[in-house]
């Protein structure tokens, strides 16, 4: 039931956004290159659930416009997992751990400010002992932008054999266009 409170409070205020900006309508102008930095908040899936609470993390993403209303788009940032207490314990908690997302995929507008977004990659795990093992990653995404603010909802896959994780954010990004041909 916390999860779905989660994910109807994202809708929430990504709906509310929709319907209250007031702004130009947003394209992929080809030739563009733009970058946005990103933070997002999410909640674990699949084995995660078991150990962690919480996924905070940051991003920088580099897009550039193929078409009006397609672009293709490099992401890399950081995510933080929050360990929840070990089950009988209130002092000892599982290990927390980061993971280095790098992904490249493509992002398509079906309505000017509305679009969808495909990424494939590896994520790097990092924890105190260092590097840790490298995971497939899958991120589809639904999210609305406008000529600097780009809010989405994603889902992060990672897998290996025997070990798959991943977690439902909603992301908040400024963006900016630096190179217009």
């Amino acid at each position: 039931m916390k999860k779905v409170s989660k994910l109807i409070a994202a809708a929430l205020t990504v709906t509310a956004l929709f319907f209250t900006a007031n702004v130009k309508a947003q394209t992929v102008p080809a030739g563009s290159l733009r970058m946005g930095i990103g933070v997002d908040a999410g909640d674990p899936t699949g084995n995660l659930t078991i150990s962690s609470t919480f996924v905070l993390g940051g991003n920088i993403s580099l897009q550039y416009g193929l078409t009006n209303r397609f672009a293709a788009e490099i992401t890399s940032g950081a995510d933080h997992f929050f360990s929840k207490y070990v089950p009988g314990s209130t002092t000892v908690r599982y290990n927390s751990f980061g993971i280095i997302p790098i992904k490249a995929g493509f992002k398509a507008f079906y309505t000017p400010n509305l679009y969808v977004d495909g990424q494939i990659g590896v994520g790097i795990e990092e924890d105190d002992s260092g590097t840790g093992p490298k995971k497939f990653l899958v991120s589809p995404a639904l999210g609305w932008a406008e000529r600097h603010w780009d809010v989405s909802v994603r889902y992060d896959s990672y897998y290996t054999p025997g070990d798959n994780y991943g977690f439902v954010a909603l992301r908040i990004a400024y963006g900016f266009r630096f190179f217009t041909k």
